[in-house]
This record gives C-alpha cells, structure tokens and sequence, in this order.
C-alpha cells in the first residue's frame, strides 16, 4: 500500500506540471514508454535519523539515473517529507531535461562548449539545509570547467552535487556524473571557498546536459 499511495501522489505531482504518468506494475511510464519513473521509501533505522527516498528514472533502455531524498518522520510522513524535498530542489531540471517543461523561475539554463559539441545545461538551483550561509561564487562554473577534462556522448547527461560542511569545519564531497563518481569535480567543488558556521550545513544541485539541438 506504502508503494500505490507514494507512486499515486508522485503522479500527481507531475500531473500539476502538466506532465501525465501513467502506473504500469512498479513503474509510471510517459506515454506507456520512456521516461520511466519509480520510487522506494526505506524507512530510517533509528528515531532520530531520516528515512530515504530513492527516484529511479530510467531515460532509454539501459540508461536511468539515480536520486536520494532524505525524509523526516516514519511511513507516510517521511516519504512526503522527502517528495516536498524533491520538488523544491530536482523536479524542476527533471521536467525542463527529459519532459520538456521548462519554468525558468525555478532553474538557470545555460550553454556550454565542451569539446566540439555545445551543450544545453539545465542547472538546479542550490538548496541548502542546516544552515543560513551564502553559497561561495564559482560552484557551477567549477563544474563547467571540470567537464572539459570529459568525453562526453551525444546524449543527456546528469550530474548531482553534494557538499556537507560539519561544525568543525571539514567537508566532504560527493559528486556524480550519470551515477558514477567524479573526482575531478568533487576537488573543484571542495576547493572553493565555503562559509564558517557553527551549525553543521548540506549542499546539493542536479545538473542536466544535453546536446544543444540547432
């Protein structure tokens, strides 16, 4: 039942940006066809610690991304938690890159050359959480400049930011590109120039390419 009520209310969810999914067994499917969408609530292990939310959003066969949500309370409460979370933040580049569904209110877009290709970028707005900081200059140019150093096929790409900042001042990491660890963006984003605070604080984006259609 947990399943039905979650995948029924991220159908509506959708719906409200005019984009209709329709269920399929496990799935909600555009069109009977891709994109196709899935989502899983794994309830948290201690009282004290969030749920998880994880999107499987699959583009073509064999080729799907992957996204986490944290989600505060049990059941129900968590996964709402965790679904408002993800429309705050992801859901707009989501519909602008694989729907078409553009709200420039809610995302930047850009052009990038990288390579020989120029690429439409679809750029996340930061969301922080744990802590009122101003964000440093220089995080999504960071990125711009370390996809030079990749080759990049002709197809949509997603690149999910994470950047936690403990009380004591040390920061980890976690950069993705097509749900695989990038090293090269993970030091640009841990180099730059990131706020004190007493309060320990998260940072993430989601950024999507795709090639620029002339």
């Amino acid at each position: 039942m947990t399943s039905e009520k979650l995948h029924a209310q991220l159908a509506r969810l959708f719906e409200r940006h005019e984009v209709e999914l329709e269920p399929d067994e496990d799935w909600l499917l555009t069109d009977g066809d891709y994109p196709a969408l899935r989502a899983h609530w794994q309830d948290a292990s201690a009282p004290d610690q969030p749920g998880r939310l994880d999107l499987d959003l699959v583009l073509e066969e064999d080729r799907q991304i992957e996204l986490s949500y944290a989600g505060n309370g049990q059941g129900e409460a968590g996964w709402r938690d965790a679904l408002e979370r993800f429309a705050r933040s992801d859901l707009p580049v989501l519909l602008a890159a694989c729907w078409y569904v553009t709200d420039e209110r809610k995302l930047d877009l850009a052009q990038w050359a990288i390579g020989l290709r120029q690429w439409d970028a679809f750029i996340g707005r930061l969301a922080v959480e744990g802590a009122d900081i101003a964000v440093p200059p220089g995080v999504v140019a960071s990125v711009a400049n370390a996809l030079k150093g990749e080759s990049l096929a002709p197809h949509l790409h997603c690149i999910r930011l994470f950047l936690r900042r403990a009380a004591d001042g040390t920061v980890s990491t976690e950069v993705l590109l097509d749900n695989a660890p990038w090293p090269a963006a993970d030091r640009a984003l841990a180099g730059l120039a990131w706020p004190a605070s007493a309060q320990a604080y998260d940072v993430r984006s989601l950024i999507a390419l795709d090639v620029h259609d002339y």
